[in-house]
């Protein structure tokens, strides 16, 4: 049968791949299914293609085309295996159906469509690799969706003039985008009778205090962080948890707080204020970075006489984890971010087989 990218996206979406982390909705997760498929296709092509092992059973793999000469500088190419949970969707998650000019089903978005589009490019254009100006790279990423333990990995083992990580951008090229931090505060009282509630301490009253206080510290600081291609960082209260009943005095809550930060923003001195203001207060961050590469990089110039305008993005990816490590990265692939992790994920047909099309081209143009 001659391959084509529809059908090598419904062979990816058919392979399970769900990330552990929460409610996965499925009792078939992890990434090392599709590693295994990933490893057969890129051996097929002649890379030399390896696991890389970062958790138990969740490698990542790695391949590499060979160049006709030593020396070359690297190109990654790297999309994520790992989707996220498949509870509550409202169509068959690994069907791989394809109607209404779409393919449906978990990862069609993200990020195995613009996986497929790769992929099905280095196919196409397996003859030439080895004469182009860079040695080509694939890898294959675990733990995108959380904890991003893959791309941390390789960003340490490895160096590229260039990564391209694969993520539904509409086919624009994401050179800088938000990064995360995860914020988790506890404050903590005595519970009493809520009919004597002056013999306790109302942990939520404590956390209403916390929450003004930090919310007005960052309103000044965001705007004083703007950023032009950005725009301000962002504050969402997600979650809150506290009390056990309406008759008893709370002695604990729980409060979930996610920052979006824009790049050289440093949310440290924020923190430090909230801690000097409430000084028994808990708190926890856990931060994700965010990206910036100078979009006059050779490489993404030829992206752009490709078509694949430099934009910035409100999310973040693996590419920021490169970026950290020194290296110039961004995201780019076929496909919405509007149908990412959705009840109903799906790609059109056109926008992959663009997609498809569009990587053959960039690559064609590194002769």
């Amino acid at each position: 049968m001659t391959l084509s990218v529809v059908e090598l996206l419904r062979d990816l979406i058919r392979i399970p791949s769900v990330n552990p982390d929460g409610v996965a909705g499925t009792t078939e997760v992890g990434e090392k299914k599709c590693a295994e498929y990933l490893h057969r296709f890129l051996t097929d092509l002649g890379a030399s293609a390896e696991y890389r092992e970062v958790l138990p059973d969740r490698p990542n793999v790695i391949a590499r085309f060979p160049a006709d000469r030593p020396g070359k500088p690297r190109l990654l190419l790297a999309p994520h295996t790992d989707t996220v949970s498949v509870a509550g969707m409202t169509i068959d998650p690994f069907a791989a159906e394809v109607r209404d000019g779409k393919v449906w089903g978990r990862g069609a978005s993200d990020t195995k469509g613009p996986m497929a589009a790769i992929l099905f490019a280095l196919h196409q254009c397996r003859e030439i690799l080895p004469r182009l100006s860079h040695e080509i790279w694939f890898a294959g990423l675990m733990s995108e969706e959380a904890g991003q333990f893959g791309s941390a990995a390789l960003a340490s083992q490895e160096v590229f003039d260039l990564v391209i990580v694969g993520e539904p951008t509409e086919l624009q090229t994401v050179y800088t985008h938000k990064g995360a931090v995860n914020l988790t505060l506890r404050t903590r009282g005595r519970a009493a009778h809520s009919s004597t509630p002056q013999d306790g301490d109302n942990a939520i009253e404590k956390m209403l205090d916390v929450l003004s206080f930090f919310r007005e510290k960052a309103a000044t600081d965001f705007v004083s962080h703007r950023d032009t291609i950005l725009g301000a960082p962002t504050l969402n209260i997600g979650i809150i948890n506290g009390g056990s009943k309406v008759n008893i005095v709370p002695d604990a809550c729980e409060a979930h707080l996610n920052i979006r930060t824009v790049p050289d923003q440093d949310v440290q001195p924020l923190l430090d204020a909230l801690s000097h203001q409430f000084p028994k207060l808990e708190i926890e961050a856990v931060k994700a970075d965010s990206l910036w590469t100078d979009p006059s990089h050779p490489l993404i110039q030829i992206l752009e006489t490709c078509g694949a305008n430099p934009v910035g993005a409100p999310w973040f990816c693996d590419g920021a984890l490169f970026a950290a490590a020194g290296m110039s990265a961004v995201a780019l692939g076929p496909g919405s971010i509007a149908q990412a992790h959705t009840a109903d994920e799906w790609i059109s047909i056109v926008d992959l087989e663009n997609g498809a099309n569009f990587f053959q081209q960039f690559l064609s143009r590194l002769q």
